[in-house]
C-alpha cells in the first residue's frame, strides 16, 4: 500500500526519536515513508518533498529535527497537508495558538473535503500575496 504518512527528520541522528512514530504506525498498520530531509542542509529537497507530498498520496507529515521547529515550520510552508512537529507538538497559548489550531484542523479536513481544501488554498495564497506585496515592515500595508 502507498504511504499515507511521511516521517521526515533533519538528520539520521533524529531517527532515535522518530522511530517511535514509525513503531506506532506499524502497530496500527498505517503505511508510511521515512526520510532524512534537512531544513538547513537540503532546503531544496525539503521544498520538493513537501510540495509533492499530496500528489504522491501522503495525507499527513510528521516532522522532527532535534530541538528546533525549523523543519516542521518550513515543511508546513510548502504543503497544505497537516504537519505534526516533533518536539513542537502543541499550539501556542492565546490568539496565535487558537488560529493555528483551526488552520491545522482545516488542513486535516481538507484531505477529504474539496471545498475546505479550496478555501485553505485560497487563504494561503492571500497570506503569501500579503507578504510579497509588503515585505518592508516599516511600510503600512497597501489596501
Amino acid at each position: 500500500m502507498k504511504p499515507l504518512v511521511g516521517i521526515i527528520m533533519g538528520s539520521s541522528s533524529d531517527w532515535e526519536t522518530m522511530q517511535h512514530a514509525a513503531e506506532v504506525l506499524d502497530k496500527l498498520s498505517v503505511p508510511y515513508e521515512a526520510r532524512v530531509v534537512s531544513a538547513h542542509r537540503t532546503p531544496d529537497l525539503l521544498f520538493e518533498y513537501a510540495s509533492t507530498a499530496r500528489s504522491r498520496g501522503l495525507e499527513v507529515i510528521i516532522a522532527g529535527a532535534g530541538g528546533a521547529a525549523h523543519l516542521p515550520g518550513m515543511t508546513a510552508a510548502k504543503t497544505s497537508l497537516p504537519v505534526l512537529g516533533v518536539p513542537v507538538a502543541t499550539f501556542a497559548i492565546g490568539v496565535a495558538g487558537a488560529s493555528n489550531a483551526a488552520l491545522c484542523a482545516a488542513a486535516i479536513l481538507a484531505n477529504k473535503h474539496s471545498s475546505i481544501a479550496a478555501s485553505l488554498e485560497a487563504f494561503r495564497e492571500r497570506q503569501t500575496s500579503g507578504v510579497l506585496g509588503n515585505p518592508d515592515p516599516r511600510t503600512p500595508p497597501r489596501p
